[in-house]
């Protein structure tokens, strides 16, 4: 979990699940392929492939799914499982730390049967090696005795899939991504769709949201499901206890303004990256270091949570020489355009 410049109080815009949100994720998630909002070309290849497993009665090839958290790979990884009939052993890299732990789950799976592992990227080498074999043989040999007496057992599964999740696909050796026969990546939502998440997500809840009311939910929540469900449980509290319990444009307007996420779905963290590399360093270049150590916050926390949505809306660019503002930036924060490369200002068109 991050925190915000050392406060004991989580990032309502984190992209990473809070332990407090378990339970309401699970309420929330879609159970069939037809309920998937989003994702259209990764729903419509897997519905194919799932078809065609279950028409030949064989289980389905092993699916990596890729992408920033918050996006549904969770949720895809359940769907599999209850598209096939099969029952999911959910599990994640940091979970398996000897080979014990994966021997245990890989021998009491069912046929066709979804061994679904977060953060595969995390495997330990150990486990990683003990996977290929029972990817691609459904059997896993064991090493007994030693030395000159040492010899292998073979042992074989159920056919099962593995359905595997990571946010860092590059970290993978290429052995384990190569024995995957189904790739998907997952990328940000469009408006449109978070709006349609939000309205199915309210009527689950029994909250009553408005076109308009889910439309600006939809634009503060950095493209991401988890964060447009977080922003609606706090914007139907703040509609129970400060109006009639109805979700409209003004009331979640207000609710989020609170909260300190403002109209592109920065928070109060984002405005002073922002800020430092404006007013300290001149709209930069800089390094990520140099700003961290500037608002006190830590700097991964900086590279994973606040700068791949200010890149992808374009308030910052990248450069060999670091990090800097866009004029998109300083015009959202009510500076003055930054003056062009060769100190002239930006002139009128």
């Amino acid at each position: 979990m991050y925190y915000v410049g050392g406060m004991d109080e989580a990032r309502i815009l984190s992209r990473l699940p809070l332990p407090e949100e378990a339970q309401v994720e699970r309420q929330l998630r879609p159970q069939r392929l037809d309920d998937y909002v989003g994702q259209r070309e990764a729903v419509e290849s897997l519905r194919v492939s799932i078809e065609a497993a279950r028409q030949r009665s064989e289980p389905l090839d092993h699916v990596l799914l890729y992408g920033p958290p918050g996006l549904g790979k969770t949720t895809l990884a359940h769907i599999v499982a209850n598209e096939m009939g099969a029952q999911i052993v959910p599990t994640s890299g940091p979970a398996l730390e000897r080979g014990a732990d994966l021997m245990g789950i890989l021998t009491n799976l069912a046929e066709k049967d979804v061994l679904f592992i977060d953060e595969v990227h995390r495997l330990p080498r150990v486990i990683e090696e003990l996977l290929y074999p029972a990817m691609e043989d459904f059997a896993v040999n064991f090493v007994i005795d030693k030395g000159l007496h040492a010899r292998t057992l073979r042992y074989a599964l159920r056919p099962f899939t593995l359905v595997a999740a990571t946010t860092r696909p590059g970290m993978l050796s290429s052995p384990l991504r190569e024995r995957f026969g189904i790739f998907h990546h997952l990328d940000f939502y469009s408006d449109e769709e978070l709006c349609r998440i939000i309205v199915r997500s309210a009527s689950i809840l029994g909250a009553s949201v408005e076109r308009q009311g889910a439309e600006e939910i939809a634009r503060r929540s950095r493209g991401t499901p988890r964060i447009a469900n977080r922003l609606l449980r706090r914007v139907r509290d703040y509609a129970q206890v400060k109006g009639d319990g109805v979700i409209t444009r003004e009331v979640a307007h207000d609710a989020l303004d609170r909260e300190g996420v403002d109209g592109r779905g920065l928070d109060r963290l984002d405005r002073r990256f922002l800020t430092a590399i404006i007013e300290q360093y001149g709209g930069g270049p800089v390094g990520i270091e140099a700003v961290a150590a500037t608002i006190n916050d830590e700097a991964e926390t900086l590279a994973e949570m606040v700068e791949p949505y200010l890149l992808k809306i374009g308030f910052i660019v990248r450069s060999p020489n670091g990090r800097r503002a866009t004029a998109g930036a300083y015009s959202h924060l009510g500076y003055p355009a930054p003056a062009a490369p060769g100190g002239q200002g930006q002139l009128p068109l």
